[in-house]
């Protein structure tokens, strides 16, 4: 079996998809995007294509080598999630070919279902307890909150406050067999960050998502981590297991790699393991489309030491478009009790529907990141 063909289509509302083509009729889909730069990604996508035409799909290990390494220069957001795409599409072909799930390809489920959970409130976060009882009511057991909008270095009390009001509100919503995880988003500094977390001590949440930015140096992430007994979490803006050794050594307890831009599915599973050497949790950054959740779960159902998976359905970014309007079947993605069941079809175990990917492709889209800035006109961080 060789690759023969290698397309990209951007499709609403901020995605990239990629379908990888073989001689038997086999194809994979992957979804290599960086949310803001799809354009640039999709550009690295076709400067890497001429390494895998001609080659054989199955050869994933070594394909994810030279793509990764064949460069000389490597890593960093876009390269990473080009060769994200890749690997996933790899991996959805090597299933294919042989009949059954990724999951299995990796060792086997470890669990019957995967908890997951969804958003609420937006990224200035608002009707928090009015968005919480609708996930409650649609059966979900765990949802995560943006826990402020743009925050100054030192911020003032009723700032600080503001953030324990809103939490408040979901945790009664939730009480206390349900789970609130809290995301900054990296809008915090390292000294609100330490204010701030013990305030939230009394919600319990289930982490708190960038407290500060993945990529912040010294004693900073220790610090952050040690004052409080929040169980911290970050990862999202880090893209391979060399990016996240420093913030596990810093005893961060939940990490986030992003299946869409940490180097795929065969980066995934390598910082899993990682994580698992210092009692770390995995828990997948995706708030992104079908392909990148399928394989999340995949990569979930093998891993032992997964805690729960973000997915995007309902999602304040997803105007007019859900995740499940590409698919030709979207029960794989019918949760119930907040669980996502465990795919049996072969591949990343979802069937695309590629007329309609087709005809949003047409259509296209020019999402950027939006831009803030403080009342004294400084940016900030959105």
């Amino acid at each position: 079996m060789k690759i023969t063909g290698i397309e990209t289509f951007l499709v609403p509302p901020r995605w990239l998809f990629l379908k990888v083509s073989t001689d038997e009729g086999i194809a994979g889909w992957g979804e290599p995007v960086v949310e803001g730069r799809a354009a640039a990604v999709r550009a690295a996508v076709h400067e890497m294509a001429d390494l895998l035409i001609g080659q054989d799909p199955l050869r994933i290990e070594d394909h994810w080598q030279v793509l990764r390494r064949g460069g000389f220069y490597r890593g960093g957001p876009v390269l990473s999630s080009a060769l994200a795409g890749f690997d996933q599409a790899l991996w959805d072909i090597a299933g294919r070919y042989r009949g059954a799930p990724v999951h299995e390809l990796l060792g086997g489920p470890v669990r019957d279902q995967v908890r997951v959970y969804s958003w609420v409130g937006g990224d200035r976060p608002s009707g928090i307890a009015q968005a919480v009882t609708a996930q409650v009511e649609r059966g979900f057991t765990a949802v995560k909150m943006n826990g402020c909008g743009p925050m100054r270095a030192v911020d003032t009390p009723a700032e600080a406050q503001a953030v324990l009001e809103r939490a408040r509100e979901a945790r009664a919503v939730l009480g206390p067999d349900r789970d609130l995880a809290i995301d900054f988003h990296g809008r915090v500094s390292p000294a609100m960050a330490r204010r701030l977390l013990p305030m939230l001590e009394e919600v319990q949440p289930i982490f708190v998502e960038e407290p500060i930015l993945g990529e912040t140096q010294g004693n900073a992430w220790a610090s952050v981590v040690q004052c409080s007994s929040v169980p911290i979490a970050t990862g999202e803006r880090l893209y391979s297991r060399w990016e996240f050794k420093p913030v596990l050594d810093a005893g961060v307890a939940v990490l986030q790699p992003d299946p869409s831009h940490a180097g795929g599915i065969s980066e995934l599973r390598r910082i899993a393991a990682l994580a698992e050497i210092y009692g770390a949790s995995l828990a997948p950054h995706c708030p992104l489309g079908p392909i990148s959740l399928a394989s999340a779960l995949q990569v979930a159902f093998a891993t032992p030491n997964f805690l729960i998976q973000e997915q995007s359905l309902r999602m304040h970014y997803n105007v007019g478009t859900e995740y499940t309007d590409y698919l030709t079947d979207p029960s794989p993605f019918d949760f119930a009790d907040g669980y996502a069941a465990r795919p049996l079809g072969p591949g990343l175990g979802i069937e695309i529907d590629e007329e309609q990917v087709r005809r949003a492709d047409r259509q296209g889209h020019d999402w950027h990141s939006p831009v803030w800035r403080h009342a004294d006109g400084s940016f900030a961080e959105w």
